[in-house]
């Protein structure tokens, strides 16, 4: 018989072009208070990333509203 632990759901986390940061996956988010926000039920989360955002952590279209440019690309981990 082998104990082996079960895999632990995968986490993606995705930067949308001139847009929030998408997160898919359970997550446990805790801002910088120590305030835990409720996720339950949710798999896709939105969150601000042009610092706009009436509702952050979450994303509300601010930046949409305020023409937020973000569409930089990083090199890949591979290639680095």
């Amino acid at each position: 018989m082998t104990s082996e632990s079960p895999t632990p759901p995968t986490v993606v986390i995705k930067t949308v072009d001139n847009g929030p940061y998408q997160v898919k996956g359970p997550i446990r988010l805790v801002d910088h208070d120590n305030n835990v926000y409720d996720l339950e039920g949710r798999r896709t989360h939105l969150l601000c990333r042009c610092g706009k955002s009436a509702t952050k952590p979450f994303c509300d279209g601010a930046h949409k509203r305020e023409g937020f440019q973000a569409a930089e690309r990083t090199r890949p981990t591979s290639d680095r």
